[in-house]
């Protein structure tokens, strides 16, 4: 069974091209598949010691879906680990390794839709006020705020931007997305600003630039590359401040982003491509509509409102 895991996850590697975390997740669903099945010993090959692959059907799955279930694991994390075992037999399907992907035959957990949070437009533009603006630091956060909320990106992809992947004069940013999929995205203004306020900043000052950093955009105080759980935390130290109640993360930016494209009239196709989704289904979760515009558009059209 390591043979075909380790294969995998080359795979997912080389050929995929996915990244470091999707990678990370990949390993520890396949980890824990492959202990169930060690445990429970209910593949085993002829010699007893290890797993007969071929022996693994839908009702072995489906067993192990309902040990997760016992554990106490959530329908979003059956469901996340039922698409990894998918996705690892049809590559073995492809190989020639096994005929069927028994994956397949198992129904996906149902999975509650949840409405992205999102903030006001009002309560977005007050956060991204809030870094001192006389520090290199605060001018760095203010160009984070900025992005995330002006461009719409993930905060994978924000950490791995470069300085050579900004054009500040005509106002876009060149993003890599999952899979390393690459697109151009439109940078407003204020976001324009923010960053050549930071860069001037930086270029200024006696901050010394470590070569490890491959002209990252966004550095630490160190002077390496920015990463995502400090991203994290930069985001959730200045809605603190702002005393936001409601939970804000980077990727409440995205989803402010996209909602406030939405109400303000663009169209669900353009939104998709700014965002880099595959599907416009993932994009459709944006097509809510907050109670305040709901009572604004029944107030305005109803002939008894």
């Amino acid at each position: 069974m390591n043979q075909y895991i380790d294969q995998f996850k080359k795979y997912l590697h080389a050929e995929k091209n996915v990244s470091v975390h999707t990678l990370r997740n990949y390993s520890i669903d396949m980890e824990q598949f492959e202990k169930f099945l060690t445990t429970t010993n209910l593949c085993p090959d002829e010699s007893g010691s290890d797993i007969d692959i071929k022996k693994i059907d839908n009702v072995v799955i489906r067993t192990f879906l309902g040990s997760l279930h016992k554990e106490g694991n959530c329908n979003n994390s059956m469901a996340r680990k039922l698409s990894t075992l998918r996705t690892f037999f049809k590559y073995l399907c492809r190989e020639g390794y096994i005929q069927k992907n028994p994956a397949r035959l198992v129904a996906t957990p149902k999975v509650p839709k949840k409405i992205p949070s999102f903030m006001p437009i009002d309560e977005a533009f007050r956060l991204m006020d809030i870094p001192d603006s006389k520090t290199l630091s605060g001018l760095r956060d203010k160009a984070i705020l900025e992005t995330l909320y002006g461009a719409g990106i993930r905060i994978s992809e924000l950490v791995s931007l470069n300085v050579t992947n900004v054009d500040l004069e005509r106002g876009y940013i060149r993003v890599f997305g999952k899979g390393r999929k690459e697109r151009i995205v439109p940078l407003g203004g204020k976001a324009c600003e923010a960053i050549r306020v930071y860069l001037n900043k930086i270029h200024n000052s006696k901050f010394i630039i470590q070569n490890s950093c491959n002209g990252a955009l966004f550095l630490n105080l160190r002077g390496g590359r920015l990463t995502s759980r400090s991203g994290w935390n930069i985001v959730d130290k200045y809605a603190r401040r702002g005393a936001i109640k409601r939970h804000i993360s980077p990727h409440s930016l995205r989803h402010t982003f996209a909602t406030h494209l939405l109400e303000g009239g663009a169209d669900l196709r353009v939104i998709q491509e700014l965002l880099g989704h595959s599907s416009l289904s993932t994009t459709q979760k944006y097509t809510h509509v907050n109670l305040d515009q709901l009572m604004k558009v029944y107030d305005k059209s109803h002939p008894k409102a």
